[in-house]
């Protein structure tokens, strides 16, 4: 135990403001690890090796050779291991680190200018496309594209290359056309592919009721930056996901309005302020109160 203690003391006398800076950034990376693994089937996966760091702290108090030996070897192939386990998991935190603004600022990433007037026409006939699925019941999938490519989700569908109008839309998701099972992919105002394949949601939170569609289209959402539209085939209900959220119960004005603030460049920055404002007042309220 002295021994220990003193260990313990000549560590701290030696205890520097960079050490403490070192012990600062891991602790927010597992952080920001735990949080990305907690609602997927990767939580599980971490238990697991949890599981496997204790044993092997066991097998050495308890001299356990050959569980040691065994466990030891596999921690040696460790970083190789977590690659490809968690393979999807370490992706998405790279490209959600890419989609970062104040990165992108740094890296001074050049865009192409976005033709404002053809996407608020995509939003428009979208938004009215929507409303005739909504009262007829016609399932739809619509993704807006933003900074995140989706070249490989588009390869997945027919190239269609083509300016949006309410009837293009309503002749793709017609429930006997052949691409109506699909998602459509909307950049910048054109529709770049239908009956495309999107990912399915791998969070154990969404609900039980929502079907694949809604799926795909929280599975897209949580693996970039788009904005999915989905009309429910049983209800007609008009919902957005984003984030791997998805919010519901849009009519055609309120889609209208939601999807010009989500993808109109000014619009959006003009939303963030108006949001950081809003929640700066309610805060000095709170505390006033």
């Amino acid at each position: 135990m002295n021994n220990i203690m003193s260990t313990i003391w000549a560590t701290l006398k030696t205890f520097q403001l960079k050490d403490a800076i070192d012990i600062l950034v891991i602790s927010l990376i597992l952080y920001y690890l735990f949080k990305l693994f907690r609602q997927s089937r990767s939580g599980q996966l971490v238990k697991g090796l949890v599981v496997l760091v204790v044993a092997y702290g066991l097998s050495a108090i308890f001299n356990l050779t050959m569980v040691n030996y065994i466990l030891r070897s596999l921690f040696e192939f460790a970083v190789i291991l977590v690659v490809v386990v968690f393979q999807p998991e370490l992706r998405n935190a790279l490209e959600r680190l890419g989609r970062n603004k104040t990165l992108k600022n740094i890296v001074n990433t050049n865009n192409p200018q976005t033709n404002e007037a053809a996407v608020l026409k995509a939003i428009g006939d979208v938004s009215d496309a929507c409303a005739v699925f909504s009262k007829a019941k016609t399932g739809a999938l619509i993704c807006f594209e933003r900074d995140s490519l989706l070249n490989e989700i588009a390869n997945t569908g027919t190239a269609l290359n083509s300016d949006t109008s309410a009837a293009l839309l309503g002749n793709i998701f017609y429930n006997k056309a052949p691409l109506h099972d699909g998602a459509m992919i909307i950049r910048e105002g054109k529709v770049l592919a239908a009956g495309c394949i999107l990912p399915l949601t791998k969070s154990l939170n969404v609900s039980q009721s929502l079907g694949t569609r809604h799926r795909a289209a929280i599975g897209l959402s949580e693996e970039s930056d788009a904005v999915v539209v989905v009309v429910s085939e049983e209800t007609g209900t008009i919902s957005i996901a984003l984030g791997g959220t998805l919010i519901r119960d849009f009519n055609r004005n309120t889609l209208y309005d939601k999807l010009v603030e989500l993808i109109i460049p000014g619009e959006r920055e003009r939303s963030n302020l108006l949001s950081a404002i809003f929640k700066n007042r309610k805060e000095k309220n709170n505390e006033q109160q």
